[in-house]
C-alpha cells in the first residue's frame, strides 16, 4: 500500500532511469512529488470551436479524428503526424514532428482533447505538436471530465532531461489521494482567522485547480505556511537571545568624538545615526542582533570601528570576520593607521599572516600561533575561519560579520552560543554587514531576528561612476578607451556570466573573453582571470597581483562582487549585462570609484535583434533596454534593486550564487501584507508557549523545517 514515505520507485510507471531523473528534481518519495509544486500554469478553461479560432492564440480544441497518418520529409528527413479533427463547426490540421507513434496511439474516430498554440500558414490555420489526450465521446463543447493536460488551469513544473509535463502531471494523479495522510500541523486558530484551507486541500488544489477560485485558496494557504515558518524561526530565535546577556559595553563619549574629529573626511548623518543605534544597543546587557546594511562605498567599515573602539576602551574584545585574506590584511591596516592614536592592540589572522600591531611579541613572530593573537588582541580581524577552527576568545564582547555570504538565522544563533561566556553565562553582542541593498521590507522579512540599520547615503566626496550602455558597433571604441585607461596608470575589471563557453546560452564566458583579451585585443598587457573553480590560494593570489598592479585587466565571473578595495581600478565592463540583475550589476560597478579617479562602467547586452526576430524578442530586448538603463540614470542601490524586484525574484536580482534568500516554492518575500500577518501569529504563539508544546505537531514541523531549509 502507497503511503507518503513510499520511495518513488515503487509508483506505478516509475523505472529506475525515471526514478533517478526524478530524484535529480529532490523527489524521493511520494510526498516529495506532493510538495513539488507547479509554478505556472495554461489556462485552457474555455474550450474554443474550431470556426472561432484565431492565428496566434493558444486554445484549446475538442473534436473527433477525420484522417491520421504518418509521412516523410524528404528534404528535411523527419517524420510528420498529420491529422484532421472535425468539432462540428469546422475541420481542423493537426501536425506533429517526429513523433510516429502517435498515429498508432490514435485511431480515426477517436475523440481527442487538444491544447496549444493556434499558427496560420499556406493552407489556413494548423496546430503544430500540441499536447493531446483521448477523452469520452462528447456531443458538446463543455469541459471534459478527466482532462489533465488539456483543459482547465493546467499546472507546468520545473523539468528535468527525459522528464516531462505529462509524466509528472500523471504521477501526481496517481497519488493525490495520499493528500489525505499529510499531517496539519497549521495549529487551528490561526487557519479559522484568516479563512485558510486544510493542507490536503491546499496540495489537491494546487496542482488540480477546477477553476482560479481554488488556485487562489491553495496559493493563500501554502504561501502563509512558507512564511509563518521564517517568522517563526525569527521570533523564536529573537525570543532566546532577549532572555540571554552580554556585557554591556560603556559609551565613551569623549574619545569617540576625539576619533572621529581625527577623521580627514566628515561622517554622514546615516552613518552617524547607525553608530549611535549600535552603541546604543551595546550598552544594553540584552544581546544586540543588528544588521547594517550601506550601499557599496558608504562607509560601513568606520560604523564597525567606531564600535570597535568602544569595545577595546571597555576592556573587551572585538573581532571582525571578513570574506577574503586579502581583505583581512586591507582591513587591518587600515585599522591601524585610524586607531594608531590609541593603546589599543589590533590583531591579523589569516591562513599566510599572523601579526599584531602595538605589541611588543616575547616569543619568536615565525612560531606565533593563532591562540597566540587572541590572547594579546583587543581587535582581531580575520576570515571566518576565525569561527571554525578551535579558537577560545579571552573576553570577546562583539563580533562583527562583514557577510560576503550571509548567515542564516541558526548560523547567527550558533555564533553567538559558541563564543559565549559560559562562566558568566555571557555571549557577544553580534553585527552582521551587508553591501546588498536590500529593502527594508525585504530585509525585515528575511532577517525578522535581527535589528536593522541602513546608511542610505554616499560620503559627498564620492564621484558618480559614468556608466554607459555599448552596443556592439562601439565595442572597438571602448577597447580604445580601456587601453587609453591602463596608459594612464589605471586597472580594468571584465566581467562574465559564465566560466567556460556555453552555445546554447550564447553569453560570454572567462575562459573564451581571456584568451581573446589576452592574444587578440591587448596582447602586449598583463591579462588576469579569476573564477569560482580556482583553489582558495590561487584566487588570493591572482587579486594580490591585481591589487599590486601587476595584472592590468582581470577577466572575472561574479566573485569579484563583493571584495578586495583596488582604488587604482577605474573601468567596469559587464559582458552578458543582460544576465545580470541590476542590484549584482550596482555591485560590480562598486568595485571602482574608489578612490580620487573618475570611473566608468560599460554595458553590453544581447540587444542587436537579427533579422527575421519574432516581435517576442524585440518586446524583451526593449525590457532589457529598459532595465538598464535605470543603471544608467540611477547609482542608490536600494531604488535599483526595488525595480528590479518588480518583475524578477531575490535570486536573480542579487545572483544565481547569492545566499540568504529562502528557497520559497509558492510565496513571495514581497507580499508584505501576508508577512505581516505571519509575524504576527508567529509573535502572538511565542508569547503564548515559547516552548510551542501546545502545538506539538506545528513543533515536529518547524524542526524538519529547519534541517531541510537553507537560509544562508
Amino acid at each position: 500500500m502507497l503511503t507518503l514515505d513510499t520511495d518513488i520507485i515503487k509508483i506505478s510507471r516509475i523505472g529506475e532511469s525515471a526514478a533517478k531523473r526524478l530524484k535529480k528534481l529532490g523527489i524521493e518519495t511520494a510526498r516529495d512529488l506532493l510538495f513539488y509544486f507547479p509554478f505556472r500554469y495554461d489556462d485552457f478553461s474555455h474550450l474554443t470551436p474550431i470556426n472561432k479560432l484565431q492565428a496566434g492564440i493558444s486554445a484549446n480544441v475538442v473534436g473527433q479524428i477525420e484522417l491520421i497518418q504518418n509521412k516523410r520529409s524528404p528534404r528535411q528527413r523527419m517524420n510528420i503526424t498529420e491529422a484532421l479533427i472535425n468539432d462540428g463547426t469546422e475541420i481542423l490540421k493537426i501536425i506533429w514532428f517526429n513523433q510516429p507513434f502517435i498515429a498508432r496511439n490514435l485511431k480515426v474516430g477517436d475523440n481527442i482533447s487538444l491544447a496549444g498554440k493556434v499558427e496560420e500558414n499556406y493552407s489556413g490555420l494548423t496546430m503544430n505538436s500540441p499536447v493531446y489526450e483521448k477523452i469520452q465521446p462528447s456531443y458538446s463543447l463543455c469541459h471534459v471530465s478527466g482532462a489533465v493536460h488539456t483543459q482547465g488551469l493546467v499546472p507546468n513544473y520545473h523539468l528535468t532531461a527525459k522528464i516531462t509535463q505529462k509524466q509528472i502531471r500523471f504521477l501526481i494523479k496517481q497519488i493525490i489521494g495520499l493528500s489525505a495522510q499529510i499531517i496539519d500541523w497549521q495549529p487551528q486558530e490561526i487557519k479559522k482567522n484568516f479563512k485558510l484551507i486544510s493542507l490536503a486541500d491546499a496540495i489537491k488544489k494546487i496542482h488540480f485547480p477546477k477553476n482560479n477560485f481554488d488556485l487562489k485558496q491553495a496559493r493563500e494557504r501554502l504561501a502563509f505556511d512558507e512564511l509563518f515558518l521564517i517568522q517563526l524561526q525569527s521570533q523564536l530565535v529573537k525570543k532566546n537571545l532577549s532572555m540571554s546577556k552580554s556585557p554591556a559595553i560603556k559609551f565613551y563619549e569623549q574619545e569617540t568624538k576625539n576619533f572621529v574629529n581625527s577623521l580627514c573626511f566628515r561622517l554622514t548623518n546615516a552613518q552617524r545615526k547607525s553608530a549611535w543605534e549600535i552603541l546604543q544597543d551595546i550598552a544594553n546587557s540584552r544581546p544586540m542582533s543588528r544588521l547594517l546594511e550601506g550601499d557599496v562605498g558608504s562607509g560601513k567599515t568606520i560604523v564597525a570601528i567606531i564600535v570597535m573602539l568602544n569595545a577595546a576602551l571597555n576592556k573587551k574584545q572585538a573581532v571582525l570576520m571578513v570574506p577574503t585574506e586579502i581583505l583581512a590584511k586591507q582591513h587591518y591596516d587600515t585599522i591601524c593607521r585610524l586607531l594608531s592614536n590609541f593603546d589599543i592592540k589590533i590583531g591579523l589572522i589569516s591562513r599566510s599572516q599572523r601579526q599584531i600591531f602595538n605589541f611588543q611579541f616575547l616569543i619568536d613572530k615565525n612560531k606565533i600561533k593563532n591562540q597566540d593573537i587572541i590572547n594579546n588582541s583587543d581587535i582581531i580581524i580575520g576570515t571566518h575561519a576565525l569561527i571554525q577552527e578551535d579558537i577560545k576568545f579571552q573576553d570577546l564582547a562583539l563580533a562583527i560579520i562583514d557577510e560576503q555570504h550571509r548567515f542564516g538565522v541558526e548560523q547567527r544563533a550558533a555564533l553567538m552560543r559558541t563564543n559565549a561566556d559560559k562562566k558568566h553565562g555571557l555571549m557577544p553582542h553580534l553585527l552582521s554587514m551587508t553591501a546588498t541593498p536590500i529593502p527594508r521590507s525585504l530585509a525585515l522579512a528575511l532577517y525578522g531576528d535581527l535589528d536593522l540599520s541602513v546608511i542610505n547615503e554616499m560620503p559627498k566626496q564620492r564621484k558618480k561612476i559614468i556608466t554607459k550602455i555599448v552596443p556592439e558597433c562601439e565595442r572597438e571604441k571602448a577597447y580604445d578607451f580601456i587601453r587609453e585607461q591602463i596608459k594612464q596608470g589605471r586597472q580594468v575589471f571584465v566581467i562574465c556570466p559564465l566560466i567556460d563557453i556555453s552555445d546554447k546560452l550564447g553569453v560570454k564566458s572567462v575562459e573564451e573573453e581571456y584568451k581573446k583579451l589576452d592574444k587578440i585585443v591587448f596582447p602586449d598587457l598583463t591579462i588576469g582571470k579569476l573564477h569560482g573553480r580556482l583553489a582558495t590560494a590561487e584566487k588570493e593570489k591572482i587579486m594580490q597581483e591585481f591589487l599590486d598592479n601587476k595584472i592590468k585587466i582581470l577577466v572575472s565571473t561574479s566573485v569579484v562582487e563583493v571584495g578586495v578595495d583596488i582604488p587604482n581600478a577605474s573601468v567596469m565592463m559587464i559582458e552578458g549585462a543582460d544576465r545580470f540583475g541590476l542590484a549584482q550589476i550596482h555591485q560590480f560597478r562598486g568595485r571602482v570609484g574608489r578612490s580620487i579617479y573618475q570611473s566608468y562602467c560599460f554595458l553590453f547586452a544581447r540587444l542587436d535583434l537579427p533579422s527575421g526576430i519574432v516581435s517576442g524578442s524585440i518586446q524583451q530586448s526593449e525590457i532589457t533596454l529598459k532595465r538598464l538603463q535605470a543603471l544608467v540614470d540611477n547609482h542608490n542601490g536600494f531604488d535599483l534593486a526595488k525595480m528590479d524586484l518588480k518583475f524578477r525574484g531575490p535570486g536573480q536580482v542579487y545572483g544565481a550564487e547569492q545566499k540568504g534568500f529562502p528557497q520559497l516554492k509558492i510565496a513571495s518575500l514581497f507580499d508584505y501584507i501576508l508577512m505581516k500577518q505571519a509575524r504576527d501569529q508567529a509573535v502572538k504563539l511565542i508569547d503564548i508557549d515559547p516552548s510551542l508544546n501546545k502545538w506539538p505537531n506545528l513543533k515536529e514541523k518547524l524542526g524538519d523545517w529547519e534541517k531541510t531549509t537553507h537560509l544562508e
